[in-house]
């Protein structure tokens, strides 16, 4: 396990990859990132008033995009030209390396300003993956209240709803008027850029409803907030994992879900777009897992860190293969007896592998999206069972007719579809099995890897093929 810097910092170098560019001015930006490039470097050449209205309609991913890739000298252009809103905004869609070096770059009263303006959650995220004394050298810049929010938004754990709540949010006594609401919101407008859902708490500070920004406008300015605010409000608290946030959002549909305290008291708001990183990180770490490299290896990886990360699973897969080889000379005097045996092993554990693998990337996408108890995990298994039994039925016949056609002896044909059949079952019910398993036992089902199944069918499949080659061996002679 990484530490809580390394985790934070892995996933910021994963995220904002994806994001479209909402940018509609055609003199400025195309989506071929080379062609970006070009296009910045050209209007960086210009003089100050000519950059900034050259750039005025840039999208931040865009300008993130050429800040990453042009040179110090240009990246102090950039940093120099652009205004303070396009700017924090840009900066938030850097790595952390990079958004030390801007800061460092920018003075400390642009700096300030930047951060003073940046989403409490992002720079929590930020501080975490940078050193303690880079910590302490931004934070020193930030106003006191500002600052104190960062510190107690990195006490919690990053892959929790804490971790990824901000406290920039909207929010009303449930005895304020429509008027009196209306007045707070307008106030706190410039500082709430999402303004999604408002909340409403009781004097002692406890979540008791929500109400739409729309429902607010509409009402009669006299009415009150109570009678017009849903009381039935779901809500994670701190500690709440990141995977069952998402799974929330995706469920409901939200925007944003409040994060409260163990006495429901509010804290802050989780956002969609924070929701929608843990999403893509989450998908990165099963692919990883899924392929047996287990941790995120990227083309800025060192060939060593990579290869010691892929390392452990592949010698433990390595001794494994070696089973499969010692199978092979369990069965060597079939093999010596029968030297068609060895056309159709490939097939037999190739197919094994293949269906296993398939059941295995079904039931993983399964457990990610839905609660596994009993009654679906019976359905399940006898699900990918009939699979299992109606796929090999079909191969197991027709490799049966061209085994036998072939070679021209039904017998093998007969060993050979067989085989394939029960080998077809077996991986099936493998694929099925060992991640619910591991599921059961708190432990990632993901690491059921592809790798992992296909070697365990492996082993499954040769010990099948060969001891039903054996147990009718005078047929085959």
């Amino acid at each position: 396990m990484g530490s809580k810097r390394d985790k934070q910092k892995q996933a910021w170098n994963e995220k904002k990859t994806t994001k479209a560019d909402s940018n509609k001015d055609k003199d400025t930006v195309s989506y071929d990132t080379d062609e970006i490039i070009d296009e910045a470097e050209r209007i960086l050449h210009g003089s100050v008033d000519e950059v900034k209205y050259a750039l005025r309609y840039w999208h931040p991913y865009d300008l993130a995009v050429v800040y990453r890739h042009v040179n110090l000298s240009k990246r102090s252009r950039l940093l120099e030209v652009l205004e303070v809103g396009q700017l924090t905004e840009m900066i938030r869609e850097l790595n952390p390396d990079l958004q030390l070096e801007s800061f460092q770059m920018l003075g400390r009263n642009r700096a300030a300003e930047v951060l003073n303006r940046m989403d409490n959650d992002d720079l929590a995220d930020m501080m975490a993956a940078v050193s303690v004394e880079e910590q302490e050298f931004l934070l020193s810049l930030m106003e006191r209240e500002e600052s104190d929010t960062v510190r107690r938004l990195m006490t919690y754990e990053p892959e929790t709803a804490g971790g990824l709540m901000t406290n920039r949010y909207v929010w009303f006594y449930e005895r304020y008027t429509v008027r009196e609401a209306v007045e707070k919101v307008k106030a706190f407008a410039e500082m709430t850029k999402n303004v999604h859902y408002l909340y409403v708490v009781n004097e002692q500070k406890r979540l008791v409803g929500t109400l739409t920004y729309r429902e607010l406008v509409l009402a009669p300015e006299t009415d009150t907030i109570q009678s017009l605010m849903n009381e039935k409000v779901i809500s994670v608290t701190v500690d709440t994992d990141q995977e069952e946030v998402a799974r929330l959002f995706e469920q409901y549909d939200f925007l944003s879900m409040p994060v409260v305290d163990p006495d429901d008291k509010l804290l802050g708001i989780v956002t969609v777009d924070d929701v929608i990183d843990v999403l893509r990180e989450e998908a990165h770490e099963d692919i990883n897992k899924l392929s047996a490299t287990d941790k995120t290896i990227d083309f800025r990886t060192n060939p060593f860190t990579a290869a010691r990360r892929r390392l452990p699973w592949l010698i433990m897969l390595l001794f494994l293969g070696l089973v499969s080889g010692s199978i092979i000379s369990w069965f060597e005097g079939t093999l010596q007896q029968v030297v068609a045996l060895t056309f159709f092993m490939p097939m037999i554990a190739g197919m094994t592998g293949n269906t296993g693998t398939q059941s295995l990337a079904v039931v993983i996408r399964g457990l990610a999206s839905e609660h596994l108890d009993k009654g679906t995990v019976t359905r399940l298994l006898w699900r990918e069972l009939f699979v299992g039994l109606i796929i090999g039925t079909v191969c197991g016949t027709a490799v049966a007719l061209v085994a036998g056609i072939w070679q021209g002896s039904l017998a093998l044909g007969l060993v050979v579809g067989c085989s394939l059949f029960l080998t077809v079952i077996i991986g099936t019910m493998a694929g099925t099995v060992i991640p619910i398993l591991l599921y059961k036992l708190n432990a990632d089902p993901a690491v059921a890897s592809g790798p992992l199944i296909t070697t365990l069918n492996d082993i499954f499949s040769l010990t099948v093929y060969f001891g039903t080659a054996t147990l009718f061996l005078s047929y085959l002679i």
